[in-house]
Formats: C-alpha cells, sequence, structure tokens
C-alpha cells in the first residue's frame, strides 16, 4: 500500500514541485534501447590453410598474412548482422616449392553477442565475446599461374572483445573458412576435383572495433537488464525524494518540501508555506506573544511587549537542553535557539549571555569544561543562523546544584544553557 501511494505522489508531484525544485534531478526519459548500433572493425593477422595443396608446396605455421574489414549493425544488444571483406596472401615456407597466391573474399555474418548471453555484465563491463558466422563470394588468384578460381565460402568464428572506452574496443578473432566449389589448389600448382566443401582455411587476428553514433555505449556493452534496473532505481531515488520531503519534521501541518520555515516552533500558528504568524515583525511568533502579554501585563502595548518576551527569557522560559555528558542540543530544544534568534534580530541593540550548566554528576572542574562547551557550541549554532558573534558572551557556570542529583529526571533539567538579554 506504501509503494501504490508514493507512487501515485510520484505521479502528482514529480511534474510540478520537482521541474522547480530539482533541476538536477536525472532524466528517465532515455531508456534501455538508447545505444549505438553501428560499427567498423578492422583486423590483420595470419593465416594456416589445411587443404586442399599440391604435394611439395608447404605453408609456414602460421603465415601471414590477412587483413580483413567489416561493417556491423546490431539489431539488439544480442544480435546483428556484419558485411565484411577479407585478404589472404599464400607463400611458401623455404622447404616448399614457389609459390604465391592471393585469396579475396565478401562475406555476409550473423553476429551473437555472446556476452551479452552469457551474461557477462554481471562481472564485467570491459570482456565481451562475438560468435559470427555466414557465407560469401571468394577469388583466388596467383602470381605464378593464370588463373581465377571463383568460389563459395562459408566461415564460422568467435571474437573476444576487451572494451578500451565506450567508442573503442580491442579484438581479437580465430575463425574457420570453408571453401565450396574450389577449382584450385591453395597454391595454386594444380586443379582440384569435386563440389564440396574442398577447403579448409585457419585465421588468428588482432584489431580494433569503432563505434559509430550519438548515444553513450554501443550495443555490445549494454545490458537491457542492467539499464532497466537503472531506471527503477532512479525513479525509487526519486520517490524515497518525494517521502522525505513529505516528512513534516516541526510538526506545523506543512511538509518540509513546501515549508519556507521547516524549523518553526512547535505549538504555534503559522501561515500556508509554514511560515510563523508575526504581524508585528517583532520575531516572536503572535501567538505566543498574545499568551505572554494575557499572563504577564500590559496588552496592546509592543514595548511592554517586548519587555515581557525578555523577562521571559532572562527568567529561564528559554532553555536549550543536553543528554547526559553531550555537547551538542538535543533535537527538541532547537526551538528555543529559533526564540532567541528571532529576538535578537526583531532587536538589534540587544545582547546576550550564553550561559552553560551541566549536573553534579561526575569532576566539578571536568563539568565547569562541560557547561563552557555546550554554551560555546550553543553560541556558534546562534552565529551560524546570524547573529554577531560580539553580541553574545558565553558563561560558564558549572553545576546547577538546584535539584536532587539523585533523580534522574531532574538531572536532565539542569543541563541546559540559558539566555540573559542586556
Amino acid at each position: 500500500m506504501k509503494k501504490i501511494l508514493l507512487t501515485l505522489s510520484a505521479f502528482a508531484l514529480t511534474t510540478g514541485v520537482f521541474a522547480q525544485t530539482d533541476e538536477t534531478t536525472p532524466s528517465t526519459e532515455n531508456n534501455a534501447s538508447d545505444y549505438n548500433k553501428w560499427s567498423i572493425e578492422l583486423n590483420g593477422g595470419v593465416n594456416k590453410f589445411q587443404r586442399p595443396a599440391t604435394s611439395g608446396y608447404f605453408q609456414s605455421t602460421p603465415s601471414p598474412w590477412n587483413a580483413d574489414f567489416g561493417v556491423r549493425y546490431m539489431f539488439n544488444n544480442k544480435f546483428g548482422l556484419k558485411l565484411d571483406a577479407g585478404y589472404y596472401s599464400f607463400t611458401g615456407k623455404d622447404e616448399s616449392m614457389d609459390f604465391d597466391t592471393h585469396l579475396y573474399r565478401t562475406d555476409l555474418q550473423l553476429v551473437a553477442n555472446v556476452g551479452r548471453v552469457l551474461g557477462f555484465e554481471t562481472w564485467t563491463g570491459r570482456v565481451g565475446l562475438l560468435a559470427h558466422g555466414g557465407f560469401g563470394y571468394a577469388q583466388l588468384k596467383s602470381d605464378n599461374h593464370d588463373f581465377t578460381d571463383k568460389m563459395g565460402n562459408f566461415m564460422v568464428g568467435l571474437t573476444p572483445q576487451l572494451r578500451l572506452s565506450n567508442r573503442v574496443a580491442l579484438t581479437g578473432d580465430f575463425t574457420t573458412l570453408l571453401t565450396v566449389s574450389q577449382d584450385r589448389t591453395f597454391d595454386g600448382a594444380s586443379p582440384v576435383g569435386g563440389r564440396g566443401f574442398q577447403g579448409i582455411l585457419f585465421q588468428g587476428s588482432l584489431g580494433l572495433t569503432v563505434y559509430l553514433g550519438s548515444n553513450e555505449k554501443h550495443a555490445d556493452w549494454v545490458s537491457l537488464d542492467s539499464a532497466l534496473q537503472e531506471e527503477i532505481d532512479a525513479l525509487e531515488a526519486r520517490i524515497a525524494t518525494i517521502e522525505t520531503g513529505l516528512t513534516d519534521s516541526d510538526a506545523d501541518g506543512v511538509p518540509d518540501m513546501f515549508d519556507a520555515e521547516p524549523n518553526s516552533m512547535a505549538g504555534v500558528a503559522v501561515d500556508t508555506k509554514g511560515r510563523t504568524i508575526d504581524r508585528n515583525n517583532n520575531g516572536v511568533a503572535d501567538e505566543l506573544e498574545n499568551y505572554f502579554e494575557t499572563k504577564y501585563g500590559d496588552k496592546g502595548n509592543s514595548s511592554t511587549s517586548g519587555m515581557d518576551v525578555k523577562s521571559m527569557i532572562n527568567d529561564g522560559y528559554v532553555n536549550v537542553y543536553f543528554d547526559f555528558n553531550k555537547t551538542q542540543p538535543t533535537t527538541d530544544s532547537a526551538s528555543g535557539i529559533n526564540f532567541l534568534v528571532k529576538y535578537l534580530k526583531a532587536n538589534p541593540s540587544a545582547s546576550a549571555d550564553v550561559v552553560g550548566y551541566a549536573d553534579e554528576i561526575g569532576n566539578a572542574d571536568y563539568n565547569k569544561n562541560l557547561s563552557q562547551e555546550r554554551a560555546n557550541n550553543v553560541k556558534q549554532i546562534l552565529v551560524d543562523a546570524g547573529i554577531s558573534a560580539s553580541r553574545l558572551n558565553v558563561v560558564a557556570n558549572g553545576e546547577d546544584t538546584s535539584v536532587n542529583k539523585d533523580s534522574k529526571q531532574a538531572r536532565q533539567i539542569v543541563r541546559r544553557v540559558t539566555f540573559k538579554i542586556k
């Protein structure tokens, strides 16, 4: 139920509130299909033909060299097509009869991104593996004999990948090529009979893949599950922000995301933006001011009202409290500090003593220092809130012995900082 409510809140609020207040929130308009699909590939390496070969003609193992250039398009992050062209140079080694032949081919191949199929992205975003296979056309020519052997071919291979950046990947490749209707041996010295798969050729190469497109990543390195999870995480983060924004930390009835004064004094009236109602701008909430005027005296006289508030502060009605052996105020004490801040801003000629106390538990000298630290910390909060340090005087009164030190509740009352307006 909570998630449903949060989702509805996100739908209602993110289009308005966050368009105005959170310009840096990542957009989720880009989805899992936003990746590059085109690439170009350039490889070079060695080769070795297995058969057919004329007796007495041998090739080095491996034999340089071959080259390959291709253009690839991915339909999605798992499957695509590649059109490529290759060149192979065949020469005899020292023990062989001399020959020099060349094979040219072009092929259309289906490409499968095995890395994405097997889920390599769960442990690495840099290593991938492509499988490719397809059919094509080839020609074999010789420098020693005048012929052009036209044939078909079938090839299949594996291409490990190492992503160097979002634009470039280093690749290795091992491919087996089978020729169809080959009429001459690879050395070119003799004819071949038959019309089946006569030739077998192996090639190994290293190369680079360059990714094209305006998106950040190519399909080779995009996991649709991961991209979808990123979008879900982004939405959950926005919902969590809304949930936090709907918190009403000062309990004034206005959620923090709309609250212009998120630390207003508890229990006093606020306007629709969460600001304490203070029509005479004297720094004291009207509701609280009316209470003290009623209780202490001269109604309607603004100067007397100011004196009542001053008396209230000096008589110890405004305090900042601390937990045992702590020097930072409790959260509930923020309203007391805020009260003094508003009074001092409304009365710029006034100054104040910031008086620290400790309970009787422990060494008296230690407690003296503890009361000093408490007063110093409250002074710093006041300074951070815009009150000049020159208007604040720290007083360390050490232990307050006015309560029963065996009472835990009574000791809580005297662990405090109080104020004296001057």
